[in-house]
């Protein structure tokens, strides 16, 4: 799906179940990681998960898309935009939106960095890097060294 059928997309099922004209821009944000779809209140664009979007079906993605038009339309028409308003939970109780996104698979696993104590031996996985001239072993004080990376599937 690219970014013109996501637009097309999101200005039919508007026009289908809102009533009313998507006038901005709908397009996919690949930074988005596990959210499905974000509003943006300056701009009244909405960004969409690229990779939510490729693994989920067609009537999961229409729920995404309901779901984020139902913050937009409100928030244009001055109303409770928010999960928790009550407009905003009627709204989308109304037009059959998703609440929730859906778990998605995250490619190639998860990513580690392996250090590794140079007095101790002891091996320690980090979801993210450190200065190495900073920070010692708990267990020992000694250095560390980064040895490499790691995926974890």
């Amino acid at each position: 799906m690219t970014d013109a059928e996501v637009q097309a997309e999101t200005v039919r099922i508007s026009r289908a179940f809102f009533h009313r004209p998507f006038t901005d821009k709908a397009f996919f944000n690949k930074r988005l990681r596990t959210t499905g779809g974000r509003f943006n209140l300056k701009t009244h664009n909405i960004d969409y998960n690229p990779r939510m979007f490729a693994q989920v079906d067609a009537q999961t993605r229409a729920g995404i898309i309901k779901h984020e038009l139902c913050h937009y339309h409100l928030y244009t028409q001055g109303r409770g935009y928010k999960h928790s308003d009550p407009d905003f939970k009627a709204l989308l109780a109304q037009v059959g939106g998703s609440h929730y996104a859906p778990r998605i698979q995250q490619p190639n696993g998860q990513h580690y960095w392996v250090y590794v104590c140079r007095n101790c031996g002891q091996q320690m996985l980090r979801k993210r890097r450190f200065n190495t001239r900073r920070y010692v072993c708990a267990r020992c004080g000694g250095r560390f060294r980064l040895v490499g990376e790691k995926r974890s599937a």
